[in-house]
């Protein structure tokens, strides 16, 4: 198939390489942001192509109004906004782009991780009321500390080689086998749960990982620890965050996603733990920007471009 004979609808905000290599090919596309899903829905049956971002949701019922899409482009590293097994059924090839965002992933998690051990946020805010607090804030090293990451896939372990050069000792758990390298050990999930001083979460969303992190998870963990989470909101339980920082088994933390990250409409029972876990000095929250700075930003459309030219090139699509 030929770039002319496919026609891509971009319904999120993507950097303008993505639309340069659509014209330089001659494809033919029609970019609209700040389209509503229910407008998408209206007139996807027109086109073969789809763009989204993490904003946007690719349902059943959206992809059976779309008889000619045969490639879904995912202007990010998950897949949990689509109906993954759905799309498969029709043939429809689905692209994403995470070693785009995995060097912003990694650094983020750790400046999450290097702000809890040192106790930044309170230390700064108590300085900024003109207290000077030493030995109530000083911090620990990572090179001293077990770090284990759960998801070994692009940021995770892009994660493990910065924590490597900070001569931490890494160990990591994945579902899938054999991929220890130099940077982290692979281990079970129940060693990592007895072992890890800290425990960081880069797994994609799925039934699986959905509330991973529960009271039976937390229960297993062996010592106090530092929790980070850089991956979905929905893989950690908050009101098991907020037992564990209560009860001290959790000594920080540090996230940069939420379960329902829109605030302004938390229900009650989700507004009344996002209170109280906000009122502990020893968590920092982030809008879930970790895989979204000014290069990842270029870098995940410069990925998914390469993809989409490799699988049009190769007519795997015809």
């Amino acid at each position: 198939m030929l770039y002319h004979q496919i026609n891509f609808l971009i319904v999120d905000d993507v950097h303008p390489l993505l639309l340069d290599f659509f014209k330089q090919k001659g494809a033919y596309f029609s970019y609209q942001p700040a389209i509503q899903p229910s407008e998408a829905e209206k007139i996807i049956k027109d086109f073969s192509g789809l763009i989204i971002r993490s904003k946007f949701r690719v349902d059943k019922t959206f992809l059976e109004k779309a008889p000619l899409l045969k490639i879904i482009g995912r202007a990010g590293s998950g897949m949990d906004n689509i109906d993954v097994q759905e799309a498969q059924k029709k043939n429809i090839v689905l692209l994403n782009a995470p070693e785009g965002n995995r060097k912003a992933v990694a650094e983020h998690a750790l400046g999450l991780l290097l702000g809890l051990l040192n106790k930044m946020p309170q230390s700064n805010r108590e300085v900024k009321q003109k207290i000077w607090q030493r030995e109530a804030n000083r911090g620990t090293e990572v090179g001293s500390k077990t770090v284990g990451i759960i998801g070994y896939g692009h940021t995770g372990r892009e994660f493990a080689k910065y924590l490597h050069c900070l001569g931490a000792n890494v160990i990591a758990y994945d579902r899938k086998k054999g991929y220890g390298d130099t940077y982290a050990k692979e281990v079970t999930l129940e060693y990592l749960q007895e072992q890890a001083d800290v425990i960081s979460f880069h797994v994609s969303l799925n039934e699986d990982s959905r509330k991973m992190f529960s009271p039976l998870f937390l229960e297993k963990c062996e010592k106090p620890f530092w929790l980070l989470n850089t991956s979905r909101g929905e893989v950690v339980d908050l009101a098991t965050i907020y037992e564990g920082l209560a009860n001290g088994k959790i000594l920080g933390v540090g996230l940069d996603v939420l379960e329902n990250e829109r605030l302004d409409a938390l229900n009650a029972e989700q507004e009344a733990i996002f209170e109280k876990i906000t009122q502990f000095p020893n968590v920092i929250l982030s809008p879930h920007v970790a895989g979204w700075t000014v290069e990842s930003y270029k870098k995940i459309s410069e990925v998914l471009a390469t993809k989409i030219a490799d699988l049009i090139e190769s007519y795997e699509i015809l």
